[in-house]
């Protein structure tokens, strides 16, 4: 029998920590005993059927994620890649080293998850990846809007069909093959999106549909000081 394809999830950790105040990278600033990255890794870890995770780091700091990671990893697999100048770069960075996989059809959905949002849950995940794996792509939203597509009319429903302005999150899940395909294109287009979505809008085969998987405004993303101090008291 053979054995069925898994998702990944990259876990994009190349930022930094000036917003925030830090002197470091802020997804090695501390919550409750582990590092911001720690908990989004742990939680990935949790799903069922995710293997393997990948976290894109910032140059020069591979010792120092490999390090905050280590006492949540125990025996599974995390792949460490270096990132570049932009969200996007990094983002091809993590599906250049998943693509083999994908070509071989061990993996068949990637979602790519923001190191700084530490609270997304496992049920979430969960919800993003199958909503992808049966649709084409799969975005948590939430009311009232906070980041929102450059063009409203993209924004994602939980039916699929019309538009309504909501605030994007991650993690975004993605089937693997046309999310792969789209930034390939997006490299030889010059193209640099916002977010994951964006690139799989503009450039993914039609066909297939980014439904909203529905979130809430406790998957925050720790940007400025106050976002650290909110995620402790959500994390109580």
């Amino acid at each position: 029998m053979s054995t069925p394809p898994t998702a990944a999830v990259v876990v994009l950790a190349a930022g930094s920590g000036s917003r925030v105040g830090a002197e470091v990278n802020k997804v090695l600033l501390p919550l409750h005993g582990h590092p911001l990255l720690a908990w989004s890794v742990r939680t990935a870890l949790e799903v069922p059927g995710v293997d393997p995770v990948v976290v894109v780091h910032r140059a020069g700091e591979r010792a120092d994620v490999g390090t905050a990671l280590l006492p949540v990893i125990g025996e599974r697999e995390v792949l460490l890649v270096e990132g570049g100048a932009t969200r996007q770069e990094s983002e091809q960075a993590a599906l250049g080293v998943l693509a083999p996989r994908v070509a071989a059809g061990g993996v068949d959905v990637i979602a790519i998850h923001d190191g700084a949002r530490p609270l997304a849950g496992a049920e979430l995940f969960a919800a993003a990846i199958a909503t992808a794996r049966r649709y084409g792509g799969a975005v948590p939203t939430v009311e009232p809007a906070g980041l929102l597509p450059r063009d409203p009319a993209t924004a994602p429903t939980p039916g699929g069909t019309g538009a309504r302005l909501v605030g994007v999150q991650t993690p975004q899940a993605f089937r693997a093959v046309p999310l792969i395909e789209a930034y390939a294109a997006a490299a030889e287009a010059g193209f640099d999106g916002t977010d994951t979505a964006a690139s799989f809008a503009q450039f993914a085969p039609a066909g297939l549909e980014v439904r909203a998987v529905p979130s809430g405004p406790g998957n925050l993303k720790v940007t400025f000081a106050e976002d650290l101090r909110a995620a402790e008291r959500l994390a109580d």
